[in-house]
């Protein structure tokens, strides 16, 4: 890509939350509650695995081991996000994440889990379709 002169857009996830928008990108540390976001990640991980989830990093496309790649899949900017609003919006409303690019296989598997763990809908629309995870489904029923 690079000797052609392309480029790919940086993958980058935003939520509202009382009428801001919090936008995250991958690995991003920059928001002021990344502690807590990370803090959440941390725990749905384990219960996803407990529950079955296999990392899926088929999707990552750089040049690293496996394990640094499923670190990498964890830090997605819709799962952030999601962290986010799992924290700060309330338990009956559902939480609306809009993403730049089209959401990856694990990231959609694994928002699957979450809603089911969690018990919250979660609403994604990414740059191909809206998806509404809810007790374990999406509405896409996986074809996207």
């Amino acid at each position: 890509m690079r000797e052609k002169g392309l480029r790919k857009d940086p993958g980058c996830s935003w939520i509202k939350f009382k009428n801001k928008l919090y936008i995250f990108s991958a690995d991003d540390f920059s928001s002021p509650y990344y502690d807590q976001i990370y803090a959440e990640l941390e725990k749905l991980n384990e219960k996803m695995i407990q529950m079955g989830y296999v990392p899926d990093a088929s999707s990552v496309l750089h040049d690293v081991e496996e394990l640094e790649k499923i670190k990498m899949l964890g830090h997605h900017s819709e799962r952030l996000a999601i962290a986010f609003g799992l924290i700060f919006i309330p338990r009956h409303c559902p939480i609306r994440i809009v993403k730049n690019l089209r959401v990856c296989r694990d990231c959609h598997n694994a928002t699957k889990y979450i809603s089911k763990i969690t018990q919250r809908e979660i609403l994604v629309r990414d740059a191909v379709r809206f998806h509404l995870f809810k007790d374990g489904a999406c509405s896409c029923g996986d074809f996207w």
